[in-house]
């Protein structure tokens, strides 16, 4: 055998495809290229700019060139404590926050640090598994029903655990969720509390879309489960920055242990991350006026749109679970079996090709979620628009309404339109 063949590939890497929905943005930037109309509901990346003072804090700090600690400059640990009491009501100490380059980064030390089982609720995001394949942790797909919007239900927690109690497992919640739009209820996430720690799973709350929850009032499960739950976070979402590369995690005392090891996993790795990001991003924590009037008019105009969009395809056959936040949408288009059957579109991954084919709406297969290859499931990230124009006109008094998404959003709202007539020709 060759040393440096194929064959030498570490065999969790072999076969191993990258991510869905960067595939699918580079593909559809290919597309762009050749002269076809797209329209990119492909990666979830915020159409929104970064509020002016963040970005303003950030050319402020371009001087900043030193090596910061592993853990993350101090200060911006302060500000994050102070965010999460001040959204959460979570009383976490700074020296428990840990800065990474993205919180996608920390997810992967987090399961290379922690030896156990992934459990993940079916749909969730197209990178948790892959992860937890390439460190060769099992993975677990807990079922959920679209009668109950995808949610977990804290019954098939119980169950599943109580086969090995004594089996260490890591339990990824994600709300407002990527892919669905969905949320949980404080009430939900009390109950999904107890069940883990009736079991003492391990809790990450990936709330990195928590501040465009479309009412501005996502709970955590950290205020039932504190002593189990590590909350995730991060400037990608909420203020549009996702290029920035900021994530951070917060841990209980409890659980300093794992902190410990991440820390040391990060001296290892990357070091530090960017000093100007970390230095910027203390300012985007910290808030203030401005910060909370740019959230709102992202809510606004996400909830308006996505609203829109739900009505259309439901009208085109499709059946949404209902829409909490974020800036996905999940339709499932299996009552359309037999008509999409008759057009040789059986699974997921079909129906994906042939809808970009035709229409130029790029969107990714339930399959990338984990769900069933024959439930006939799409993800849509419906931020095909300019969110810097739209955001203008919503504080310059705009009404954000029908009349506004068309002004505004015009690129998304052909798309829907445009999957509803492919879906229910005329």
């Amino acid at each position: 055998m060759a040393p440096l063949s194929p064959s030498s590939l570490n065999r969790n890497l072999a076969g191993q495809p990258p991510s869905a929905t960067l595939a699918i943005n580079e593909r559809s930037n290919e597309l762009i290229r050749q002269g076809r109309r797209i329209f990119k509901f492909g990666l979830g990346q915020s159409p929104f700019p970064v509020p002016p003072m963040v970005v303003a804090a950030l050319q402020a700090a371009a001087h900043e060139k030193d090596y910061l600690p592993a853990r993350g400059l101090p200060a911006l640990r302060e500000a994050v404590a102070d965010y999460l009491q001040r959204r959460q009501g979570l009383r976490r100490a700074a020296q428990q926050v840990i800065v990474g380059p993205g919180s996608k980064e920390l997810m992967f030390l987090l399961q290379l640090a922690f030896a156990g089982e992934l459990l993940l609720p079916s749909p969730s995001w197209v990178s948790y598994a892959p992860q937890a394949r390439l460190l060769g942790r099992q993975t677990t797909w807990l079922p959920t029903d679209l009668a109950q919007d995808y949610k977990l239900q804290p019954g098939t927690l119980d169950a599943h655990c109580a086969a090995a109690p004594a089996a260490p497992r890591l339990l990824i919640l994600n709300y407002p969720n990527n892919p669905t739009g969905v949320s949980y209820t404080d009430a939900e996430l009390a109950a999904l509390g107890a069940a883990a720690r009736r079991h003492n799973v391990l809790v990450l709350a990936d709330e990195i879309y928590g501040d465009l929850d479309h009412a501005g009032a996502a709970p955590s499960i950290a205020r039932h489960y504190p002593e189990g739950t590590v909350v995730s976070t991060g400037l990608s979402k909420w203020c549009g920055a996702g290029g920035w590369r900021l994530g951070v995690f917060s841990f209980p005392p409890e659980l300093e242990w794992l902190a410990a090891a991440l820390a040391v996993a990060a001296t290892e790795t990357f070091t530090a991350v960017s000093a100007p990001i970390q230095h910027a991003a203390v300012c985007a924590f910290r808030g203030g006026t401005e910060i909370e009037r740019y959230l709102t008019h992202c809510r606004t105009i996400l909830r308006t749109l996505g609203s829109h969009g739900r009505q259309t395809l439901e009208q085109a056959g499709g059946r949404l679970p209902r829409l909490d936040g974020g800036f996905y949408l999940f339709p499932d288009f299996s009552s359309l079996r037999e008509t999409l059957g008759g057009r040789g579109l059986v699974d997921s991954p079909a129906l994906v090709e042939k809808l970009l084919e035709e229409t130029g709406v790029a969107t990714l297969p339930g399959t990338a979620f984990g769900r069933p290859p024959g439930e006939l499931t799409l993800r849509l990230s419906y931020v095909n628009f300019d969110g810097a124009a739209a955001l203008r006109a919503a504080e310059s008094g705009e009404v954000i309404d029908g009349a506004f998404l068309w002004r505004h959003c015009a690129d998304s709202v052909e798309a829907f339109a445009r999957m509803a007539r492919w879906f229910r020709p005329s």
